[in-house]
């Protein structure tokens, strides 16, 4: 097919969306100069420009308020998260499984993401004809290349059939509404796109935030792991694709899990040690803003006038943890109490499982402003899927029970041994929803996996007729999100996913 691009005020990206992402090099002012599409590519720091802007996507579903957030959106899907924000409609159609169209939050993932391959398009297509040299130009394309492959991979994942676009297309173009293409021709891209970066001179580690060779290998690794099962299903040689890219990873020795569940939430493990890539943010710069979203409603705890309780994990599923599991004691993983803001020689039970993991400590108890890091790959990811791909192509082996016992032992559990394919099987899968809970990685494993967790068997069973803890049962429709109304009404082309 032919793959053009919808773009919404594109040009105007190489200087206005030129925003920060948390390390000096995003923090560059932009271009205020007047220019044009003629005149502006012309030296290194447009390219470093467009690039720059790229990578601003990656911001708008990290949000918080009293809205609820976009990336809350895969959370309540896996019928494992709560709210006390009533009212966050989006969350709590999409929790009760009366989710539509006009959802803001899938609103949200389908604009940013388009909006970040727009520019990946653009500087794919222009930084090549920009002089400078060459190792610069392949580290920016390679940049480029990962950027535009993770949004595709959202996106596909998300919604199914979308269109493929990747090529510049101005506002005047006849083409401006493509076809959808099929998700097998998107993840095409997407594996060509990575394999291209993986060819592109990144160092295998950026403390600056910029993509690097460990995160192309690492999301190569997970596109593999996808394309395996569903709704491609090609089955073994993928899974033996995932472990073997997953073990590039591994075996580079540039990453490591931290010894500690604090640095998960560390200014000062930013970018390195587990933390592979990440969305940069700032303190009093360009501040994330979740910070609200994950502690109660008005209990007083917290520095920040907001505290919305916009959701907090299931009291079931943080149940199913085994025995004795470190992730689930006070203030590793999740958190029941806390001192109050206006004493705090108090601490109060808060009444529930709030999420750990992503709070800021100094942000609640003095400054308000957060400048934690978002994870969108971290090395506990790697390993457990370096188990399972292994697993599948080839059964257990010693290599899979390290790589899983790894994070085990940090869990402080018993390391796993002599299991039978299946039993293995399951048992990487409940690290999986265990270890990555609340990172938006849980909904993607059911949908590819077509699994859901029954946290009170704690064993798995079939997704469509799976019942949440509190009562809604899933059906074929959840396997996508619906198109945002807004793009099926814009562009004829789009057919809506089935059951919207």
């Amino acid at each position: 097919m032919k793959r053009i691009n919808k773009i919404t005020g594109q040009i105007l990206t190489c200087g206005a969306l030129l925003l920060a992402t948390g390390c000096k090099d995003f923090l560059v002012e932009p271009d205020k100069s007047n220019f044009t599409m003629e005149n502006y590519f012309t030296k290194p720091e447009h390219a470093e420009s467009i690039v720059n802007a790229s990578y601003e996507s990656l911001r708008p579903v990290t949000g918080g308020g009293f809205n609820g957030a976009p990336w809350m959106m895969l959370e309540f899907a896996t019928g494992l998260a709560n709210t006390e924000l009533g009212q966050a409609q989006s969350s709590i159609n999409i929790r009760n499984l009366v989710n539509n169209a006009d959802n803001e939050y899938g609103n949200t993932w389908w604009v940013s993401s388009y909006r970040g391959i727009a520019n990946t398009n653009m500087a794919i297509a222009k930084i090549p004809g920009i002089p400078m040299g060459e190792a610069l130009q392949k580290k920016y394309l390679g940049e480029a290349r990962f950027l535009r492959a993770y949004y595709y991979y959202n996106l596909v994942r998300i919604f199914g059939k979308i269109p493929l676009i990747i090529e510049p297309v101005g506002l005047n173009s006849a083409e401006l509404y493509p076809n959808p293409a099929t998700e097998e021709e998107i993840y095409t891209q997407i594996v060509e796109d990575l394999v291209t970066a993986e060819a592109a001179g990144l160092p295998i580690i950026d403390t600056n935030g910029r993509a690097s060779l460990g995160a192309v290998k690492s999301l190569l690794s997970s596109v593999y792991l996808t394309m395996a099962g569903f709704p491609l299903q090609k089955g073994k040689e993928y899974y033996q694709k995932s472990a073997d890219k997953a073990n590039e990873v591994i075996n580079s020795k540039a990453y490591s899990l931290f010894s500690s569940y604090d640095d998960l939430h560390s200014y000062a493990t930013k970018n390195r040690g587990e933390n592979i890539f990440m969305v940069q943010f700032a303190a009093n710069i360009l501040p994330s803003n979740w910070q609200t979203s994950i502690i109660p409603y008005n209990q007083g705890i917290s520095a920040y006038s907001d505290e919305t309780g916009a959701i907090f994990a299931n009291k079931e599923f943080v149940e199913s943890y085994e025995p004795g599991d470190k992730r689930v004691q006070e203030k590793q993983f999740y958190y029941r109490t806390y001192t109050l803001s206006d004493n705090r020689s108090k601490t109060v039970d808060l009444g529930g499982y709030y999420i750990y993991k992503h709070f800021d400590t100094p942000a609640h108890l003095t400054s308000t402003s957060s400048g934690l890091n978002w994870s969108l790959l971290r090395y506990a990811e790697v390993l457990l899927t370096y188990a399972e791909a292994a697993n599948e192509a080839t059964g257990p082996s010693a290599l899979a029970y390290e790589a899983i016992n790894q994070i085990r032992r940090r869990a402080q559990r018993p390391e796993l041994s002599g299991l039978s394919q299946q039993a293995f099987r399951e048992a990487i899968w409940r690290e999986r929803w265990h270890e990555l809970s609340y990172e938006n990685k849980t909904w993607f494993d059911m949908a590819r996996l077509r699994k859901a967790f029954n946290v009170t068997t704690k064993t798995f069973e079939d997704y469509v007729g799976h019942k949440f803890s509190y009562g809604p049962v899933l059906k074929q429709r959840e396997l996508l999100f619906p198109i945002p109304t807004a793009e099926v009404r814009n562009n004829k082309n789009l057919v809506q996913n089935t059951g919207y």
